[in-house]
């Protein structure tokens, strides 16, 4: 197939579009960036550019879109404008270009309300109780693209939880740079109960939906390892195969929610440089359980994960002891 692939600058994007090339497809990239992906045509730009987008996904077969704005706190006109918007604009190109299949990865995060996700599926998006601009402008998103969804153009979502893995910008880079520095505390004692995804097994997963798209369509599924950790564990195999030293010093609940609230606050009027300390969606979810039933996505998307958390606790050491 033809495939276009939105946001694959980014971590995950990355890897599908890796993944589509090694099965043969040919890929198209949309993105500011250039991707870095061998054997992909770039198009440079922006997914809320109507005539870009339509020029994009002229002649492609189907479409993944994973380009989004994703943070911790920014301006909600602009989560709004690349989350919904941007969305809204690639379904629309997509249906007139003919495409046939559509996945949308979306997030858990669309349907956390702020407590215990405990051996759930996918949860329905919820715009109204969703915590955080990311949060409630992709559960909004999620919603219009499955309302897209039709004989013509499947559409599936997909939501991976937690992807990490060597070369990790994201959720590695900033664990070990905070806990370089001291700054990355356990909440509650780091005793969460909560699934993470290896990014190789979340690109597989999204490559599985698109290929399972006119079975699996028109609803969502969560992907993970399917192999819940306390919390702590997870973030100490983080820093321990990246050479840190783990947190080891824990604060309640109820202060970190409070802290990240006044954060919250404080960001709203004079915004850092960087991602803020604490928030209070991070805060909750480093301290409510977070781990879902794997069953109906893996016998939805005909997929399995290929790498455990071990063993890709030890390609991120390897990864660090070659950089």
């Amino acid at each position: 197939m033809i495939v276009l692939v939105t946001g694959a600058s980014g971590f995950l994007g990355q890897a599908v579009a890796r993944t589509l090339v090694a099965s043969g497809h040919e890929v198209r990239t949309l993105q500011r960036r250039p991707s870095g992906v061998a054997g992909v045509r770039d198009v440079p730009g922006q997914v809320t550019d109507a005539a870009l987008v339509a020029r994009a996904v002229d002649g492609a077969d189907a479409v993944v879109h994973l380009a989004a704005k994703v943070s911790l706190a920014g301006d909600p006109r602009e989560f709004h404008t690349v989350n919904v918007g941007g969305t809204t604009t690639v379904l629309d190109a997509a249906r007139a270009a003919g495409v046939t299949r559509f996945v949308h990865v979306s997030s858990p995060s669309v349907a956390h309300t702020g407590t215990s996700l405990a051996g759930v599926g996918a949860q329905p998006a919820s715009p109204t109780h969703a915590r955080g601009e990311y949060a409630r402008t992709k559960a909004e998103a999620e919603i219009v693209a499955l309302g897209a969804d039709d004989p013509g153009m499947p559409v599936v979502a997909v939501r991976p939880h937690l992807v990490w893995g060597p070369g990790d910008p994201q959720l590695v880079a900033r664990i070990v740079a905070r806990a370089r520095a001291g700054r990355l505390p356990l909440i509650d004692g780091g005793t969460a109960l909560v699934d993470s995804t290896y990014i190789d097994n979340a690109a597989s997963a999204i490559v599985a939906a698109l290929d399972r798209a006119s079975e699996a369509h028109g609803r969502a599924y969560v992907v993970t390892n399917g192999e819940p950790r306390p919390v702590g564990e997870l973030l100490a195999g983080m820093c321990l195969a990246s050479g840190v030293r783990p947190p080891t010093w824990s604060v309640p609940a109820w202060l970190a929610r409070g802290a990240g609230s006044a954060v919250e606050r404080v960001w709203a009027v004079r915004p850092g440089r960087d991602e803020p300390p604490m928030t209070r969606f991070l805060a909750e979810q480093l301290s409510t359980a977070h781990w879902f039933d794997q069953r109906e996505t893996r016998r939805a998307l005909a997929w399995a994960p290929a790498v455990s958390i071990d063993e890709g606790m030890r390609r991120l050491a390897a990864h660090h002891a070659a950089s």
